[in-house]
């Protein structure tokens, strides 16, 4: 729900990073494979017990890299197996962090994090689905950003994703009810986003 308004605050800054990243010899995909490496330290550490800035600095650090991949990509001239590096990198990641809270105490966070861990399925099916048959059609959009799928809008986004893990992060003892609430949210998406692809692509 948030990405349009946020890629209009960071796009720039992103882009001039990403060519100072390129003119010094980075690469988009070594981008992408480190922001996943700093990201499955977080979920690491949450699996270990850790908490705070300890766990929300490798995080921010993690989707900064995620955001800066792109530019950098744009710099050097995108591939379609960057595209498809960048998004399997994402979905690592966003399932590491509710699965190193399972980890960390099955007991207490077993059933919420298995429910967080399914509508995050459910959700990231609906958008790679919709995402191919829009290629198929030809359908274009940079209402997100310039990307290589198409990134349908919802509930929520990439932005409500990345401030749920920070205040989890932040205060483990909220993840049961953050992650029930949460998940129902995914439901909703998943939801709205089939009733769009059915008035999009018909029967």
């Amino acid at each position: 729900m948030l990405d349009g308004f946020m890629r209009g605050l960071i796009d720039a800054p992103l882009n001039r990073g990403g060519v100072w990243l390129a003119n010094r010899g980075a690469h988009a995909n070594g981008v992408t494979l480190a922001g996943l490496a700093i990201g499955l330290v977080a979920a690491t550490l949450i699996g270990a017990g850790e908490a705070g800035l300890i766990v929300v600095l490798p995080i921010l650090a993690s989707r900064l890299a995620d955001g800066l991949d792109g530019a950098v990509a744009r710099a050097r001239g995108k591939t379609d197996f960057g595209g498809f590096l960048d998004i399997v990198c994402d979905f690592v990641f966003y399932g590491a962090v509710p699965l190193a809270f399972v980890l960390r105490d099955p007991a207490v966070n077993g059933v919420a994090g298995a429910f967080l861990l399914a509508t995050f399925y459910a959700n990231g099916a609906s958008f790679l689905g919709y995402a191919v048959l829009a290629a198929k059609r030809g359908l274009e959009t940079r209402s997100r950003g310039e990307k290589s799928l198409y990134f349908t809008s919802g509930l929520l986004e990439g932005t409500e994703t990345i401030a749920f893990f920070l205040v989890i992060a932040m205060w483990p003892a909220l993840f049961v009810p953050a992650a029930w609430a949460f998940g129902s949210l995914c439901i909703v998406t998943t939801v709205s986003r089939v009733i769009l692809a059915r008035r999009v692509f018909g029967r």
